[in-house]
């Protein structure tokens, strides 16, 4: 239903009002009037009446009717007046409009009845002589004492009327002009009174669009202008606290977009309320799209949804392990849930974090599997060791030429002690340097650095009559430390002639697209299968344990070589087919 505006609520009622009081007040004003006009007529009929009296009162006495009738209408013409003479038999000897012969006998008309008797009396009837109502007026005529006649004077109640319509159109027209302009002074008041809360409506229009910079004017009544300022105070107020929500929730949104731990919010009926980027990043999905809906039908994880019901089932804050199965290996999540409670302290869903611990993981296995590793290839050089010994120390020492073969062992063992010592401490180092971020890298040619690490090898490739093919234009440049970068080119070479056929080849290529400088060593060994890829540059990570140790190979080689690279804040990587050779790419940022 469409509602009115106030000011056709208000007007029309005021105009109603304005109408009806004219109408009641000249209603009244036209009955009173009128019952004044006709006081006013008969009070000036009687007044007539009396003057004429006094001059008929002789002529009655003198019976001269003639003179009484002639005095009659002379009068009566003058005066517009109807004068009737009776006599105190009833009969009629002058009348101002009509021959007194032919008029009945009066004596039975009321005012002429009560005035035989003394009495001075009034009506308005119909005249059957004149055939119209008429006012009559009939006062007694004395002489000494005795009742000797009456005299009557009368008007016609037309005449009455028409003066009293003439004076109603001036009341009716008066009246329209007080209406008029009481209409026009109320359009103004109501106009007056509706626009301020037209305006006010206006105002909280614009609040409500969020504009609360906009000011109501103060105009109008006393309780119009308070409820204005009122609505000011109140829109401050809002914009106030709504730019708090506004700042708490984006600080809230900030904070929660910036955490590095997944955040997911549920109700109690396991609908999601919330997710943050990293928790969207986590299970790869789209927050507005999956906000809303439950869990079991966006997230399809076993372990989370029993951890999100053992979150509901509990009071207390729940800590567990989520295990996330992929494509490309299982995460893990260590998980922290806890009850969402409302002002009230009810609980209306639970908050879960999750704290992407897969790397923790990973390095833990690498922890063991190195102190596995390494305390394994320190115990065959040491047990090599300590076995030549006994066996020395049991005699074989007095016999010369087992004694040479015993210290051969000792002094190949103790080199390879010395070989995995001295690999662990350039490890050491290189690491250090890299997380202290203080290793100074120049900007410098890189066919010098592969010609020193071509030239280091040569001697290794010269007994396994393996060609060593350099091809680097002199221009390329990098920022590098070339010492270490020799060193990282020198274990990919000395890696390649270790586990290529005699009489092979190995690559060696420098190149540069201006954004990227890539050094490639290539050789057609025995190749690497592509399950050991992953874990190749892991400290002691071996693809053939008994066939790396024949080569005299200490087992950190390649991860020397990914930590020397890191330290230039590049790459490395292999790619490899078993039985056609590998190819290792170092990758560096151009200058």
């Amino acid at each position: 239903m469409r509602r009115k505006p106030i000011f056709w609520q208000i007007y029309p009622s005021y105009l109603l009002i304005i109408l009806l009081a004219m109408v009641a007040s000249t209603w009244l004003f036209s009955r009173d009037l009128r019952v004044f006009y006709h006081r006013q007529v008969k009070a000036d009929l009687e007044a007539r009446g009396r003057l004429f009296e006094e001059q008929v009162r002789d002529l009655l006495v003198s019976g001269d009717r003639g003179v009484l009738d002639a005095l009659s209408k002379d009068l009566g013409k003058r005066t517009s007046t109807r004068f009737t003479v009776v006599l105190a038999s009833g009969e009629v000897v002058g009348d101002s409009l009509e021959n007194p012969r032919r008029m009945e006998n009066h004596a039975g008309r009321q005012e002429v009845a009560l005035a035989l008797r003394g009495e001075i009396a009034d009506s308005v009837r119909y005249s059957r002589t004149l055939q119209e109502n008429m006012m009559y007026v009939a006062l007694p005529v004395r002489v000494q004492g005795q009742v000797v006649g009456v005299v009557r004077a009368a008007r016609a109640v037309n005449e009455i009327r028409w003066e009293l319509t003439g004076v109603y159109h001036g009341v009716v027209l008066s009246g329209l002009l007080v209406a008029l302009a009481a209409g026009l002074v109320g359009l103004y008041l109501s106009r007056r009174m509706s626009r301020p809360l037209e305006l006010m409506k206006l105002g909280a229009e614009q609040f409500a669009q969020g504009r609360f910079e906009h000011k109501l004017p103060a105009a109008g009544s006393r309780e119009i202008s308070a409820l204005a300022g009122a609505m000011n105070v109140m829109a401050g107020q809002l914009d106030e606290r709504i730019r708090t929500v506004i700042r708490q929730r984006s600080e809230q949104q900030a904070v929660l977009t910036s955490m590095v731990e997944g955040v997911l919010a549920l109700d109690n009926d396991e609908r999601i309320i919330h997710l943050n980027r990293a928790a969207s990043d986590l299970f790869h999905v789209n927050p507005e799209v999956v906000e809303g809906r439950r869990i079991q039908e966006v997230l399809r994880k076993a372990d989370l949804q029993r951890f999100v019901e053992r979150t509901l089932a509990s009071r207390s804050p729940v800590e567990g392990e989520v295990v996330l199965p992929g494509t490309e290996g299982d995460r893990f999540l260590q998980a922290h849930g806890t009850v969402l409670q409302d002002g009230e302290g009810k609980g209306i869903g639970v908050l879960i974090v999750l704290n992407d611990v897969t790397r923790l993981h990973r390095l833990e296995n690498i922890r063991r599997d190195f102190v596995a590793n390494v305390s394994h290839e320190l115990k065959t050089p040491i047990t090599g060791i300590k076995g030549s010994v006994e066996t020395l120390m049991d005699g074989a020492v007095d016999r010369p030429e087992d004694a040479a073969r015993f210290l051969k062992i000792i002094a190949k063992q103790a080199d390879r002690l010395n070989a995995i010592i001295d690999d662990l401490l350039d490890l050491s180092r290189i690491e250090q340097g890299e997380a202290d971020k203080d290793m100074e890298l120049i900007s410098s040619p890189i066919r010098p650095v592969l010609q020193a690490a071509v030239h280091a090898c040569e001697i290794k490739a010269h007994e396994k009559s393996i060609e060593l093919v350099l091809t680097c234009s002199p221009d390329i440049t990098a920022d590098i430390n070339p010492p270490l970068l020799e060193q990282a080119v020198v274990n990919l070479v000395d890696n390649a002639i270790k586990y290529s056929d005699p009489g092979g080849t190995v690559w060696i290529e420098g190149s540069s697209d201006g954004r990227q400088t890539r050094i490639l060593v290539r050789d057609l060994g025995c190749g690497i299968d592509r399950e050991h890829l992953p874990r190749l540059f892991e400290r002691f990570y071996r693809v053939d344990k008994a066939r790396s140790r024949r080569a005299g190979g200490t087992g950190l080689g390649l991860s020397i070589v990914k930590h020397i690279v890191h330290a230039h804040h590049g790459r490395v990587t292999v790619d490899s087919v078993p039985g056609q050779g590998s190819t290792f790419r170092i990758i560096l940022p151009g200058e």
